[in-house]
């Protein structure tokens, strides 16, 4: 099976050059007269690593599959979500027909959905049906949603799911119960801390599989041994963090808290005291009892916009380096003020379309997930 990718459509590629000279304060005020004039038919979409001259405009802010369904729950025809591209393809994916999904800056991608290629995925599949016999007998596929539409259809249609970071324990015990064995990608960590810290599956019947090397560096032996293949990809930010760092926070801070999301590695989920996704992360902070410290580790926007409304807690980066989301950041005021006011003119800029075939294909994955896990 041979798909294609979503594409931006229109003027995919051109630039808010023309608005690279006007302030802040200009900038805020275009963007508020853009957004009257379009009114409900325009509904921002601001994820919460998102810098904050950003994430201010938005109606609606959250995670990556959060925001998508709350996008296809509003009345808006134009959804502008400031984040990155599987993003938008996700809520292109959920959203309704009458919908246009617009990417502020079609160059924000993440680096761990693109370590997931659909052709590298297709190889993968065909070892295994040569190693195993029957690959979807035996494999059950599993697709962490920060992936591209293309390998998101590839898992609806061999009969797996998509998860996020808040369930994919139930996601992962699913696919257990299914089929022996489970390739998770594309994050091998938040694989590994799920398998093993919530199922407790051991660390040596997984294996990190590389797409590169033929049949991802293993033998036939050690495939046919292991019960989950982990894809060789990692989030940029949170594979950052270290141990070390959080050692040196208690020798400092006796009484911290420290809290992570499971995108880190195994080394650092195991020093943690708490382990959940970005939502778990607010959730727990905001609730936590005044007067206490935090070390977190997440992506610094976030972080400090905790710690901005935490202000009777002391709230800190994991890291002693800010980790930041670099093609996240490449979404900026000018640029959301640029297509805000394409689309008064009626111009639709970097519009996000997902072919209908991968589209249908990948709404299977997600629909299984909601099914699975509600």
């Amino acid at each position: 099976m041979t798909v294609i990718a979503a594409e931006a459509i229109g003027v995919a590629h051109e630039r808010a050059e023309d608005y690279a000279g006007l302030s802040i304060a200009e900038l805020d005020q275009r963007i508020a007269e853009a957004k009257a004039k379009l009114g409900e038919r325009l509904v921002i979409l601001g994820h919460h690593y998102q810098r904050d001259d950003v994430v201010k405009h938005a109606d609606l802010s959250g995670d990556s599959y959060g925001l998508s369904v709350d996008a296809r729950k509003a009345a808006a025809e134009y959804i502008v979500f400031c984040g990155v591209h599987f993003m938008a393809e996700s809520a292109d994916i959920l959203g309704r027909d009458d919908q246009t999904v617009i990417l502020p800056d079609h160059t924000a991608g993440c680096s761990m959905a693109d370590m997931a290629d659909i052709e590298q995925l297709e190889e993968v599949w065909e070892e295994l049906d040569e190693i195993l016999g029957d690959a979807e007998a035996q494999v059950m596929p599993i697709t962490y949603v920060n992936s591209t539409a293309a390998v998101k259809a590839f898992v609806g249609e061999h009969g797996g799911a998509c998860c996020t970071s808040s369930n994919a324990e139930p996601i992962v015990r699913w696919a257990k119960s299914l089929r022996p064995k489970m390739l998770f990608l594309p994050d091998q960590h938040l694989g590994r801390y799920t398998a093993f810290a919530k199922l407790g599956i051991p660390l040596d019947k997984m294996l990190v599989w590389n797409p590169n090397l033929r049949y991802g560096g293993h033998t036939p032996e050690a495939i046919r041994e292991a019960e989950v293949l982990l894809w060789a990809g990692h989030c940029s930010v949170h594979a950052q963090f270290r141990p070390a760092y959080i050692k040196a926070w208690r020798e400092k801070h006796p009484e911290i808290n420290v809290i992570v999301h499971p995108e880190c590695t195994l080394g650092v989920t195991n020093e943690a005291d708490y382990v959940g996704s970005t939502a778990y992360i607010i959730k727990t902070i905001n609730q936590a009892p005044a007067g206490s410290m935090w070390a977190v580790g997440t992506e610094i926007n976030l972080v400090n916009r905790l710690q901005s409304n935490n202000p009777d807690k002391t709230i800190v980066s994991v890291s002693p380096f800010a980790c930041l989301c670099s093609t996240m950041y490449r979404i900026d005021p000018e640029e959301l003020c640029w297509v805000l006011e394409n689309l008064v003119e009626g111009k639709v800029m970097n519009q996000i379309a997902v072919p209908t075939a991968i589209k249908q294909k990948a709404r299977l994955a997600l629909e299984r997930m909601l099914e699975i896990a509600g």
